[in-house]
């Protein structure tokens, strides 16, 4: 008979996911995990985790354009449908809203599927403590 006994040795998502978002290590919450706007640090420079292991690829960039676009359509529409806004103005705002938005979620989601990858032991990551 075969020991079909599963060992969760995953680490708390939540608190990692938090972190992530805030750009910090998914570890201690202190140090950066990014040296420049999207550049992943191969280590925390605080509690020297290995964040070298790391694999977001395009994660980021899709679920930026799904949050955006999700946001930014309906937006769109009730701004077209209750003010009538010259086409221009409409989309003056909505081009900048859309591009300062995709900026401020990109690293920050970076760092969330990072501190996702860390928390679930994937792609190298290992019980370290």
């Amino acid at each position: 008979m075969r020991d079909t006994t599963v060992v969760h040795t995953d680490r708390a998502l939540w608190p990692a996911l938090r972190r992530g978002f805030a750009r910090k290590c998914p570890n201690c919450g202190s140090g950066p995990i990014l040296s420049s706007y999207l550049k992943l640090r191969d280590t925390c420079p605080v509690c020297r985790e290995d964040l070298s292991h790391a694999r977001a690829d395009d994660g980021p960039a899709y679920l930026t354009i799904l949050i955006v676009g999700h946001l930014m359509a309906p937006l769109l529409h009730i701004a077209f449908v209750q003010f009538r806004p010259e086409p221009l103005v409409l989309f003056t705002i909505f081009a900048i809203g859309t591009i300062a938005l995709s900026l401020y979620l990109l690293p920050r989601l970076k760092g969330a599927i990072v501190a996702f990858q860390w928390a679930r032991l994937m792609h190298g990551f290992k019980e370290s403590h």
